[in-house]
């Protein structure tokens, strides 16, 4: 198996979305369970997916809260709120009929 890839520019934010839509996680967590939905294809690095988070919580699509982690730790644990879950579900649609159209064109014989 080859290295895993990079995100595609402007997929992370949509990648973390989905990812606290089912639970609030930590920001370490998140990134775990990214590389292993993807097949260990997808690393998040920590110097995009705290940007990532940051930014993520100023427009209100996310908010943070610092509670005890699986490990006995403090951690901030981030969770969707109900604007972001809105902008998730439209940015979700949004890839769906572009990922369809670029394969679309990646099939054409």
């Amino acid at each position: 198996m080859g290295k895993p890839s990079d995100l595609v520019q402007g997929t992370l934010d949509l990648l973390i979305l989905k990812t606290i839509s089912l639970e609030p996680l930590h920001g370490w967590a998140i990134a775990k369970r990214i590389e292993q939905v993807s097949g260990e294809v997808l690393q998040v690095q920590q110097g995009s997916l705290y940007p990532a988070l940051h930014r993520l919580e100023q427009q209100g699509w996310i908010r943070a809260k610092w509670a005890e982690s699986e490990t006995g730790r403090q951690a901030k644990f981030y969770a969707l709120t109900a604007t972001g879950r809105k902008h998730f579900e439209q940015e979700a649609a949004n890839w769906q009929r572009l990922s369809g159209a670029i394969n679309l064109v990646i099939q054409e014989v």
